[in-house]
């Protein structure tokens, strides 16, 4: 399990200083790229050789709201490894261990020039099996 920790800041609010539904997902992809980076696996260098990996299904339940200024954890695994895709579990927890978002993500791996899906590349699924 992988967690990232991060701090709500103004921009990630709504006019009442609740954190604006969308900025979840994006804290939720941020803690997939820090993964990935923990790993040795660089984003750039992937686009470099035409792998991305994109988003095919999400599900979100909101349990609770983060405010400005909170610190956040948000907590990443893999509950699903195919050849060509994963899907991960992540929770975004507030300092006293409240589970506030739970986000399932279906990340399927793309073959940039083609645009079609593309099977994981050898290293990155020995990877990602030995930490799951």
């Amino acid at each position: 399990m992988h967690t990232l920790n991060i701090r709500v800041y103004y921009e990630d609010t709504d006019a009442g200083g609740v954190v604006y539904y969308a900025n979840y997902l994006k804290f939720a992809e941020r803690a997939r790229t820090e993964w990935l980076r923990e790993l040795g696996f660089e984003q750039d260098i992937l686009l470099e050789q035409n792998i991305a990996f994109v988003v095919k299904h999400v599900e979100m339940h909101n349990n609770a709201p983060a405010r400005f200024n909170q610190m956040l954890s948000i907590t990443s695994h893999i509950v699903e490894l195919k050849g060509a895709s994963m899907t991960f579990k992540q929770d975004i927890i507030n300092a006293l261990g409240k589970v506030l978002v739970t986000v399932q993500a279906k990340i399927a791996c793309v073959d940039l020039v083609a645009m079609r899906p593309r099977r994981i590349p050898e290293a990155m699924l020995g990877e990602f099996s030995r930490v799951i």
